[in-house]
């Protein structure tokens, strides 16, 4: 399994990277196999640690199941990696934004590893996502001073206030499209089936727009600078998250932990449509 994993993922990345894309996120059989590399191959222990922390979505994905059991049972010491120490393990689970890591995270409020509770409280203080698990923290809250503590942050917004505040000035580059840019010429239709595959998707943008599309996207990011995406109406047609999400991912930012998706970007239009104003504000 583990070198059928090795040789089958080095292919992929290999056939993305001449379409100048990132490999797919791990599946939860493909992190299944990076978890038994890491616990019996310590040749690729490395990379395999990689692809555990960096190419697996978060929150409620199945891959993200594998992961967060894996986690927890390292964070727990129910089992030992040479390679991930149980505190590392914790910090790990607070990169998962919420789903299957919120209650391996509940869980640490209790370690007797004071290093591990504190950690759990640190990263339960920036997961929003935690569900139904709100009523069990607020009850431990009573009891446990770090659960308190969490409940507290999440009051004071702290997980907002803390983030890198917006620069007073933002010089960026403009990518400029004359006259109305609706969803469709955004996210084609034609190319729906890709939707879900954000990079591979957003290589369609603008490709029954605009003449010489790739070439005149990937010309205005070598800039070195922002890009902002300008036109005189931008967003009419169809409500399309992945017209945001091609947008995003030519001219956003990565998210740590988080493969194949970036956030920010600048969007200016003389007009731009009410649901998608709303969708790039969410």
């Amino acid at each position: 399994m583990m070198k059928d994993f090795l040789e089958d993922y080095k292919k992929s990345v290999s056939e993305r990277e001449s379409e100048n894309i990132p490999p797919l996120p791990l599946s939860a059989k493909q992190v299944e196999a990076v978890v038994e590399i890491l616990m019996k191959d310590p040749t690729n222990a490395a990379f395999a640690k990689e692809l555990l922390i960096h190419r697996v979505s978060p929150g409620v994905d199945e891959g993200a199941k594998v992961k967060a059991e894996f986690l927890a049972k390292l964070s727990q010491k129910k089992l030992e990696c040479v390679h991930i120490s149980a505190l590392e393990a914790t910090t790990l689970l607070g990169t998962m934004l919420g789903g299957y890591n919120v209650e391996p995270l509940i869980v640490g409020l209790e370690s007797q590893d004071k290093n591990i509770a504190k950690e759990s409280a640190k990263a339960l203080k920036t997961t929003l996502l935690v569900y139904g698990s709100f009523d069990k923290i607020a009850a431990m809250s009573k009891t446990n001073a770090l659960a308190k503590e969490v409940l507290e942050s999440w009051a004071n917004a702290e997980w907002f206030l803390n983030k890198e505040p917006l620069n007073e000035c933002i010089e960026a580059c403009v990518f400029k499209i004359d006259g109305e840019t609706n969803t469709d010429d955004l996210s084609p239709a034609s190319d729906a089936f890709t939707r879900s595959d954000i990079p591979l998707h957003a290589k369609a943008m603008l490709k029954n727009r605009i003449e010489n599309y790739e070439q005149r996207i990937e010309a205005i990011k070598t800039k070195g600078v922002p890009v902002a995406y300008v036109g005189d109406v931008v967003g009419t047609g169809s409500s399309r998250k992945s017209a945001t999400n091609s947008i995003m991912w030519h001219f956003g930012k990565d998210i740590p932990f988080v493969p194949n998706k970036r956030s920010g970007g600048i969007v200016i239009g003389g007009v731009i449509a009410p649901i998608f104003f709303a969708t790039c504000e969410d």
